[in-house]
């Protein structure tokens, strides 16, 4: 929003909202798209009838109108009876007759195809307009995934000053505010509307942290006294919000007698694009237990043990903590059995969160804090020999690729019983690998969010000082005035130093046999940088190629002190990977 404070000296305070959209070209999107069928979405700031019309090279194929009664909430229309692998446009009338066009693709029917989709996540609406995917539109890709943290409802930002926005208004306010026009630039604007979206949550739609499975009695964080997180009124507001606010479609879980996912929203998405992948997008806040309490003293042996065991449950051996939700992870296991089972070469599961181990700092928010279940899952995937799986994930805001491994949680239980000792189960290498990506524009990025906790927790200056040591500098001045692909070099060995006591392999596939890749530019690592990951696959050899685009960090003070140069910054090409399947 754009907001005009009239500040009187009569005892009044008058706030006059105008929408960031007004006068300009509304946006439009479309998303959910599958081989018959699409969501249309367009946001109007006046209210009246916006009109759809969808055409394939000859034809009309529709043409109806959707009513707008509240400017703050976007008109959606389900089209299907859509052809497969087919390009469409479509055209947008607004109530006072303004006309926006887009297009999007419907998803490849059987045979292997070229495909060709970008993925990021994490954005604060005060870092707008953000300039590190302005790249996008001219990428031609068949779809996007917004990957989480699409708002940050627990910032205060220009929309909504408040610490934590609690009303749906106030959630509508957050999303407006990210998909609107700044500084003559409409970044979302000009990447929806030719390609289709996926979208889910992370945890700043709501609240930071938020676990949608605890109770909200336990958390403390919300005014309910009973029922699950996923009963209370801010997640009902995030998540109405979150669906309004993008072009997908409103399911929701059936009602069958549990509580906990009883007309729930179902944000879980599979779509196969012939032979050549299937895309699996999860949920992983609205069913997830209470995290554990966190490691603070990362030299402590006993600490870290003591997490370990924890997130394997091993303490609580007649439950297992989840992240997903047991129906959740069902229907993600018999998606890929299915998958390798009908010969998809890829399979792509987008999770907000991280599976790969990243060592015990701030761990218990990501897979590793749920052990039990990330054994379970990656387990599944190796024992059923299930091929080219990769996860794909945000949340940490930086890239990292790495390997996944795990340990059984038979093996970990069996080594406290004998040796008291977690870490002594084996690691077992798996075929799967994932990248991380994003942030679109979140300050700090990972590299300055990691110095800042070492700074924080005990001993963690040891390890600073280690990092320093290491490119011959004595402080954190010094380190940041280091070139980029330095210290992202830098900041991977010393994550290497905290993976390799834990039995953990370093950053990066070059000692998996098992995958074929080849790095053919920057690092395995992207972690002082805003920006996205873009996936291509060829379509005869279905080699993979993962590229990251990135600018250099900028805060809103940046923005305010020279915005002609902020926005002006161009993406580049930080990483670049290429992998060959097992077929």
């Amino acid at each position: 929003m754009i907001f005009n404070k009239v500040l009187v000296g009569l005892g009044l305070s008058v706030v006059v909202m105008q929408p960031v959209w007004a006068g300009l070209p509304d946006g439009i999107s479309s998303g959910d798209t599958t081989s018959t069928s699409t969501v249309l979405w367009a946001r109007s700031s006046q209210a009246g009838n916006v009109h759809f019309q969808v055409k394939d090279a000859a034809n009309v194929i529709v043409d109806q109108s959707v009513s707008v009664t509240d400017p703050l909430v976007p008109a959606k229309l389900f089209v299907n009876q859509l052809d497969a692998g087919k390009t469409y446009t479509y055209e947008v009338t607004g109530p006072k007759g303004r006309v926006s066009t887009g297009s999007f693709k419907t998803a490849a029917a059987e045979g292997n195809h070229a495909l060709s989709f970008g993925v990021t996540g994490d954005w604060r609406g005060e870092l707008a307009p953000y300039p590190a995917i302005k790249n996008v539109p001219a990428r031609e890709l068949d779809f996007f995934i917004k990957l989480g943290d699409t708002i940050y409802a627990d910032y205060p930002s220009p929309a909504v000053s408040a610490e934590q926005a609690q009303t749906l208004e106030e959630y509508r306010l957050k999303h407006e505010e990210v998909y609107g026009r700044h500084l003559g630039m409409n970044s979302f604007a000009r990447l929806q509307k030719n390609v289709s979206i996926f979208s889910t949550i992370d945890d700043h739609e709501v609240q930071n942290d938020f676990a949608g499975g605890a109770l909200a009695s336990a958390c403390g964080c919300f005014p309910e006294t009973t029922g699950f997180v996923n009963q209370t009124a801010l997640y009902s507001n995030g998540l109405q919000a979150f669906v309004e606010y993008n072009a997908i479609a409103d399911q929701r879980y059936p009602v069958v007698g549990d509580e906990l996912t009883d007309g729930r929203p179902d944000l879980y998405r599979s779509q196969r694009y012939g032979k050549t992948a299937g895309v699996y997008i999860l949920d992983a806040r609205s069913f997830r237990d209470l995290e554990l309490d966190g490691v603070t003293d990362i030299t402590s042996a006993a600490e870290i043990g003591g997490f370990i065991a924890q997130s394997f449950d091993a303490f609580t051996p007649a439950t297992t903590r989840t992240m997903l939700g047991r129906k959740q992870l069902d229907r993600l296991k018999a998606d890929l059995l299915a998958a390798q089972n009908d010969n998809i070469v890829w399979k792509f599961v987008a999770v907000p969160e991280p599976i790969q181990n990243l060592g015990v700092l701030a761990a218990s928010d990501r897979f590793e804090g749920y052990a039990s279940e990330r054994s379970e899952l990656l387990g599944f995937i190796h024992d059923n020999a299930i091929e080219n799986v990769v996860f794909i994930s945000a949340d940490i805001h930086g890239t990292i690729i790495n390997d996944l491994t795990y340990q059984r949680r038979e093996d970990v239980l069996n080594a406290l019983a004998t040796v008291g000792n977690p870490l002594a189960a084996a690691q077992i290498k798996t075929s799967a690998f994932e990248i991380t990506t994003g942030s679109v524009a979140f300050e700090p990025g990972f590299g300055d969010s990691v110095l800042a906790l070492l700074a924080a927790v005990p001993n963690g200056d040891l390890l600073l000082a280690q990092l320093f040591a290491g490119v011959g500098v004595s402080d954190l001045q010094g380190f940041n005035n280091l070139p980029m692909e330095v210290k992202n070099a830098a900041l991977q060995s010393l994550i290497n130093s905290q993976l390799n006591p834990l039995g953990y392999t370093p950053v990066g596939l070059q000692d998996n046999k098992l995958i074929k890749a080849k790095l053919v530019k920057g690092s395995n690592t992207a972690l002082f940088s805003f920006g996205w990951t873009r996936f291509d696959i060829a379509p005869d050899t279905q080699i993979l190629k993962i590229t990251t685009y990135g600018i250099a960090p900028y805060t809103e003070q940046n923005l305010a002190d020279n915005s002609a140069e902020v926005i002006g910054r161009q993406p580049k090409i930080v990483s670049q990977l290429v992998v060959k399947p097992q077929l």
